[in-house]
């Protein structure tokens, strides 16, 4: 059985969602790939979980890096997992881009290249959004691109973790 829960962001409204111990889920309502971990079958209930996330957001958006991590289960291919554990080292207030992934990634794999592009297509599909830093990910000329929460978000959330975003720009739609 899974489980939602809801929390009210200064950026809108977000749905946790949970196997019952672990966090599977954080989206902002109407996102990109939202509710992607969940079942058709699920139930809205206060688990420690979500209370943890809870307490953790607040922190996180009072300005202050949170110094624990819910529990979280993550679970796709091979690929997904490997970059989204990549996304976990990533400090709060810093950024990587997506090339400096594929590279980690090409390494980790003992290949000599590693698609930017795919790497993108994992970080985009992270079901754990702000926990799991995919908002933090930038191109390599520090646009602003790829993020299942809208762009705008993204540079929302980097602001609250006071990234210097003087190198960093928002690409104009074709």
């Amino acid at each position: 059985m899974h489980y939602i829960n809801h929390y009210n962001s200064p950026l809108g409204k977000i749905t946790f969602a949970s196997n019952g111990k672990e966090l599977t889920g954080l989206w902002f309502n109407g996102q990109k790939y939202f509710a992607s971990t969940l079942t058709k079958e699920y139930e809205q209930k206060n688990l420690p979980v979500f209370e943890q996330t809870a307490k953790w957001l607040d922190i996180y958006f009072s300005g202050k890096n949170p110094d624990f991590t819910p529990p979280l289960f993550l679970s796709s291919t091979s690929f997904c997992n490997e970059v989204w554990k990549i996304l976990l080292t990533i400090p709060y207030g810093k950024i990587m881009t997506y090339g400096e992934i594929a590279k980690l990634m090409a390494e980790s794999r003992g290949v000599e290249k590693m698609s930017a592009q795919s790497v993108g297509g994992a970080v985009g599909h992270n079901p754990i959004s702000i926990i799991v830093p995919c908002h933090r990910v930038v191109g390599t000329d520090g646009s602003l691109t790829g993020y299942a929460g809208g762009v705008d978000i993204k540079e929302k959330l980097l602001k609250f973790e006071n990234v210097d975003m003087s190198m960093l720009f928002v690409p104009k739609s074709k």
